[in-house]
């Protein structure tokens, strides 16, 4: 993350061109897939056997790693000590997305230098506040409100087979949602948010400072998206978008907070790009398709079941980054939209090698392999926003 600032490097490529490439393969992408959606066979019980078959199946690593990351493991381990249950819980391969939404929104302020300390320790810290505090919050939240459906879906969870006790769990919430807002305070006070009269939200006359505010945000987005009444994750394509904005467009505002000013059209940006995040959040309701019909959760397999879902899935992925992509090379970044739509090559490569062959049993897989390229798309993005010559207004 180069100190940028300065007007963008003068390009060679021909930005009309990338465009007009770019757009042909979106509208290629968009008619391919949408005729899979349609033409997909409807769902039956299969989806339901395989995926009682594939429950708990470890296949990608030890069983022992698994567990401390929060994937699906094979047993219960009792002997394991409680500091690794509550790991467990937090699901750490859950905390990447938030922390490499931090860098994004970092790069994109313009004001990031690797060879300052400070910006350095800054960025560390927010990292650390999003995915271990913020990110642990929010997983343990939804794991303790979804026991019921654990039960069915993942009966080996700490919470449903009773590795951890109720009391032991709302401590464990408690004490990551405090810490977290408490690490935001901090931050924005190192960032000199606090009582500048400008940064934030105003609530009559209360500033409540920027990074704060996003913190609250997202702690109150992920509590009524797994807690009753209003349970968002119930409600479809509604609770889905929020639990992907909250994995792209929240940490990304973070970031840019902290070392910059964060401006309406890069929150239009972020929340567009978390079209794509909905896509991702939708890999994780294969594992819970049974249990989700059984509890009357509307998610998006039980809605369209697993053929449809998949490709669902997979679209609104791909259509997303390709949108960026030619938003990019429209606002003149040719360079950076290339970079963008060069980074969903693999992702693609990985949807049509595991994940559309079997999204039950290559889900993890799929996102081990194609996550990283989404990250480098979202920073390529952020990289070319930082420049100050792409804007959505």
């Amino acid at each position: 993350f180069a100190a940028t600032g300065a007007a963008a490097a003068p390009t060679v490529l021909p930005a009309g061109l990338v465009a007009s490439g770019i757009a042909v393969v979106l509208a290629g992408a968009v008619a391919f897939i949408g005729y899979r959606f349609v033409t997909a066979p409807p769902d039956d019980q299969a989806a339901s056997s395989a995926n009682a078959e594939h429950q708990g199946t470890a296949t990608d690593g030890t069983q022992d790693t698994r567990q401390l990351l929060g994937l699906p493991a094979a047993a219960v381990d009792r002997s394991r000590p409680l500091w690794q249950v509550r790991l467990q819980l937090t699901k750490p391969m859950a905390w990447m997305p938030l922390i490499c939404g931090v860098a994004a929104g970092a790069a994109a302020s313009g004001n990031f230098h690797w060879t300052d300390p400070s910006d350095v320790l800054k960025v560390l810290i927010a990292m650390f506040m999003s995915g271990p505090l913020l990110a642990g919050y929010t997983q343990t939240v939804n794991d303790w409100y979804d026991r019921e459906i654990d039960a069915i879906n993942e009966p080996n969870r700490p919470i449903p087979s009773g590795l951890i006790t109720e009391n032991q769990v709302i401590a464990q919430i408690w004490a990551l949602l405090l810490s977290g807002v408490a690490v935001a305070a901090g931050l924005d006070w190192w960032a000199g948010h606090w009582f500048d009269g400008v940064s934030g939200v105003f609530i009559g006359p209360m500033q409540v400072p920027p990074i704060v505010a996003n913190a609250l945000f997202g702690a109150v987005v992920a509590y009524i998206y797994s807690a009753p009444p209003l349970k968002l994750k119930q409600s479809g394509w509604i609770g889905v978008f929020a639990c992907g904005a909250s994995y792209i467009a929240l940490p990304w505002w973070c970031g840019q907070s902290l070392l910059g000013e964060l401006t309406p059209d890069v929150m239009i940006l972020t929340v567009a790009y978390s079209i794509a995040g909905l896509g991702i959040a939708i890999i994780n309701d294969f594992k819970s398709m049974e249990g989700d019909r059984k509890m009357g959760l509307r998610s998006m397999t039980v809605m369209f079941g697993v053929e449809r879902a998949k490709w669902l899935c997979t679209g609104l992925i791909d259509a997303t980054q390709l949108g960026v992509a030619l938003y990019l090379a429209l606002h003149g970044e040719p360079g950076w939209a290339l970079a963008v739509s060069g980074a969903l090559v693999p992702q693609v490569w990985y949807q049509a090698q595991y994940f559309l062959q079997d999204p039950l049993q290559f889900d993890v897989k799929y996102l081990l392999g194609a996550e990283p390229f989404f990250v480098v798309g979202l920073l390529c993005t952020a990289l070319a926003i930082g420049q100050r010559s792409v804007v959505v207004m």
